[in-house]
C-alpha cells in the first residue's frame, strides 16, 4: 500500500526542520547504505548524532504522535529514528534498491525491522527539477514528488530509486517502521476498516452506541487481537 499523509508537519515544523537541516553539516550517505544500496547511492546525509538531526528528528516524531492517518496505515511498534538527506549537485541520486530488511539503531542497538519504508518531503517540488522518489508495487511504477511537508508510506519490499536532481537541491527525512502487523495485505484491511469506522462515526454523530458502528469497532479490535504483535 502506497499512501500519502499529507501535511505531516505543519509549516512551523517545516521551517523549523528547514532551518536545522539547511545550516548542519552533512556528510556521504553511503554511512546507512547496505551492500547493494551502497553502489547506487549517490547523496548526502545528516550524521545521526548531530545536534540538528536530533533536534529536527524529535519535531518528525510528535508530528507522527499526532497523526491520526499515520497511526492506522502503520500500527508502528517501533519506528528507527529519522534521518535527513539532501540531493543536489555531484551528488544527486540513488538507483534501484531495496531497504534493507533489519535497521539495527547504533547508539541504542535496538533492531527495527523494516515493514514499511517513509519519505518525508522537505522542499517544494517547484524548488528542483527531478528528484522523484519512484516506487515499483504490484500496480507498477508510481513517481513520487509531494509538496513540502507531506510523507509518503510504502512497503520497504519495493524496488526504489530517487531520480536525479537536475536544478536545485531535494531535502528529506526518511526512516522505517517495523508495524504491530507485519503483513501489508492485513494492514491494508484493517486501514480500510478503520477508515470506515471513522466516515461511519462522523455520519452517526452523537450516536456512539449505534449498533452498526459498535458492531464494526468489534470487528476491528478482534482483528487486531488476531494478527498484531507487540
Amino acid at each position: 500500500m502506497l499512501l500519502r499523509i499529507p501535511e505531516a508537519l505543519s509549516p512551523a515544523e517545516l521551517q523549523r526542520v528547514r532551518d536545522l537541516v539547511e545550516n548542519a553539516d552533512w556528510v556521504d550517505g553511503s554511512v546507512t547504505a547496505g551492500t547493494q544500496s551502497a553502489q547506487v547511492k549517490n547523496n548526502r546525509q545528516l550524521p545521526e548524532d548531530g545536534e540538528a538531526a536530533r533536534e529536527a528528528r524529535t519535531l518528525v516524531l510528535d508530528a507522527l504522535s499526532r497523526s491520526v492517518l499515520f497511526f492506522s496505515s502503520a500500527l508502528p511498534r517501533r519506528i528507527y529514528p529519522p534521518l535527513f538527506n539532501r540531493y543536489g549537485g555531484a551528488s544527486n541520486a540513488f538507483g534501484n534498491h531495496i531497504d534493507n530488511a533489519v535497521r539495527t539503531h547504533r547508539a541504542s542497538g535496538n533492531h527495527v525491522r523494516t515493514d514499511l519504508s517513509c519519505t518525508l518531503f522537505l522542499t517544494d517540488p517547484g524548488a528542483y527539477e527531478g528528484g522523484e522518489l519512484v516506487i515499483e508495487d504490484t500496480f507498477g511504477q508510481q513517481a513520487v514528488k509531494l509538496a513540502a511537508g507531506d510523507m509518503i508510506l510504502y512497503p520497504s519490499s519495493s524496488v526504489h530509486r530517487v531520480e536525479p536532481v537536475t536544478r536545485g537541491e531535494r531535502f528529506a527525512s526518511f526512516f522505517w517502521i517495523e508495524s504491530m502487523v507485519r503483513e501489508d495485505e492485513r494492514r491494508r484491511l484493517l486501514f480500510d476498516l478503520d477508515m470506515s469506522i471513522m466516515s461511519l462515526r462522523q455520519r452517526t454523530a452523537g450516536r456512539e452506541d449505534d449498533p452498526e458502528v459498535v458492531r464494526l469497532t468489534g470487528c476491528y479490535h478482534n482483528l487486531m487481537r488476531m494478527w498484531a504483535s507487540t
